[in-house]
């Protein structure tokens, strides 16, 4: 008889993961430091994920206010420059 199961997935172990940068080199996370911030930012303007960033949960969440207050206090871009540019993500150019 044939099994149809599937296999099962598996997680792979890693023995050391990765130390936030914020907790070893003990950076204070502030809206003002503009350097800190687009480092955890995307080329597309988002705000980058905690396995990107090696981020804690704790540096995350504080990672995420800041960014968003640098946003509303335009220090930081919410799109980068080619979106406002190009019209958008998505738009189609007409043929001329």
């Amino acid at each position: 008889m044939i099994s149809y199961r599937r296999p099962k997935k598996t997680r792979r172990y890693t023995p050391n993961p990765p130390a936030c940068p914020f907790c070893v080199e003990k950076i204070v996370i502030d809206y003002k430091d503009v350097a800190v911030l687009s480092r955890c930012i995307t080329n597309r303007g988002k705000i980058g994920s905690r396995r990107k960033t090696r981020a804690c949960a704790k540096h995350q969440r504080q990672l995420a206010m800041a960014i968003k207050r640098a946003r509303f206090l335009a220090l930081l871009p919410y799109a980068p420059n080619h979106i406002w540019e190009s019209g958008g993500v998505g738009v189609r150019q007409q043929r001329s």
